[in-house]
């Protein structure tokens, strides 16, 4: 019997998504987005599905708003729709392939968020000061490009073990355990860890994005979370949640583990679990 050659099949991806206010908080500040782009068009995903890139890229994000009143809910909203009315114009041009041309693209994308939301923050009381971090992700056959802003995080866990935190967090905190000069319980337990560098809007002057690519291969995953996950799970216990949850667990969805889990544990802030799995 002869055996099929599947060197040309689609890159087939599954998704889990889910978003919760927590314990304690009445209103959710955080979004997540799931879509398939081409040039002509999205469509947006539900929380949780499969599905090949024969006919389009798809792009996952999670963003976490900030500010007064309701406006930390709507900046995360502006964030995540923005997204889906300016990638599909860049799409011809990502489709060429060339690396700078996406990373460029997604650059632009987080200058023009910053720039509405910016002007918005100006015109109006009610959206003084509005801000959100984003962390988006852009997969494309065998690469996903990522650009990220704030202290959400995207996580690569390959096929063979191991997890990665890929995006840095922007604060000073973040940047101190980075040259070495706190502890990571020292950095978790700063009373400054939530203060941010650079976030889209919220009275920053001058963003600049984190861009990066990642090659993955069939069996890999991907974690994009708000920080409100991060505060009650430890990156060694997102690995074991998402590749082999104990048994209580095991009935619950990637992403409604990690949020249950947190939930658990700490559920202080909103909490947002996206996880993306190849193959």
């Amino acid at each position: 019997m002869s055996v099929p050659d599947n060197s040309s099949s689609p890159v087939k991806l599954k998704w889990w998504g889910m978003t919760h206010p927590g314990r304690f908080r009445k209103n959710n500040e955080d979004s997540f987005l799931a879509l398939t782009i081409n040039a002509n068009e999205v469509n947006f995903l539900g929380k949780e599905g499969d599905a090949t890139l024969d006919r389009g890229d798809f792009a996952f994000a999670v963003s976490d708003g900030m500010g007064g009143a309701k406006s930390g809910e709507f900046a995360s909203s502006i964030a995540v729709q923005k997204i889906t009315e300016l990638l599909p114009k860049s799409f011809k041009l990502a489709a060429s392939g060339m690396d700078s041309g996406c990373k460029d693209v997604l650059e632009e994308l987080f200058q023009r968020i910053h720039k509405e939301m910016t002007d918005m923050g100006f015109h109006y009381e009610e959206c003084r000061g509005m801000g959100a971090t984003l962390s988006l992700t852009w997969f494309m056959p065998e690469r996903m490009y990522f650009c990220h802003i704030g202290d959400s995080r995207i996580y690569y866990l390959p096929q063979e073990g191991g997890i990665k935190q890929i995006t840095h967090d922007h604060t000073d905190v973040a940047a101190q355990f980075r040259a070495g000069k706190l502890s990571e319980r020292e950095a978790r337990n700063h009373p400054r860890r939530n203060i941010l560098q650079q976030v889209l809007g919220g009275r920053v002057g001058t963003i600049s994005p984190q861009v990066g690519a990642v090659a993955y291969q069939s069996g890999d995953r991907f974690i994009i979370c708000s920080d409100g996950i991060i505060d009650g799970v430890r990156d060694h216990r997102l690995e074991s949640l998402t590749r082999d949850p104990v048994p209580r667990f095991k009935e619950m969805n990637p992403a409604h583990r990690l949020v249950q889990d947190s939930m658990e544990e700490s559920g202080r802030d909103n909490l947002t679990a996206l996880v993306v799995e190849v193959g």
